[in-house]
C-alpha cells in the first residue's frame, strides 16, 4: 500500500513538473494528491461508473475520460497547491497518470 502511495505521489508530481497546465506545490501536496485520489477512485468512482454506465457504454468507454478528468479537477478544488488550469489539461493530466501507473506498476 505505501509502494503504491509513493509511485503514484511520484508519478503526479512529474506530471506536474512535465505538464504546464498543471501546478503542484511541493511533494507532500503530491502525497496528499494521491491519497485522495486513491479514497476517491477507492469509494466514488465505482458509483460513478455505474450510474453512468449506458453513457460510458454508448462511446465505448471513453466517457471514463471525462469521469477521471473530474475528479482530477474536484481534487484541485479541495488541494490547496494543486491546480489544474481547464478541462483538457485535466484530460491529459489523467490520462499521463493512467500511462505512468500502467507502467510503473508493469516494471514493479
Amino acid at each position: 500500500m505505501l509502494k503504491i502511495l509513493l509511485i503514484n505521489s511520484i508519478i503526479i508530481f512529474i506530471g506536474a513538473y512535465l505538464l504546464e497546465g498543471v501546478s503542484i506545490k511541493s511533494f507532500w501536496t503530491a502525497i496528499g494528491v494521491a491519497i485522495l485520489l486513491g479514497l476517491i477512485n477507492m469509494f466514488i468512482k465505482p458509483l460513478i461508473l455505474l450510474i453512468t454506465l449506458p453513457l460510458t457504454i454508448l462511446t465505448l468507454g471513453l466517457f471514463i475520460l471525462v469521469i477521471n478528468a473530474g475528479i482530477l479537477l474536484l481534487i484541485d478544488k479541495l488541494v490547496d497547491g494543486f491546480e489544474i488550469k481547464g478541462f483538457w489539461w485535466a484530460v491529459i493530466f489523467s490520462i499521463f497518470i493512467s500511462i505512468a501507473n500502467t507502467v510503473m506498476f508493469w516494471i514493479f
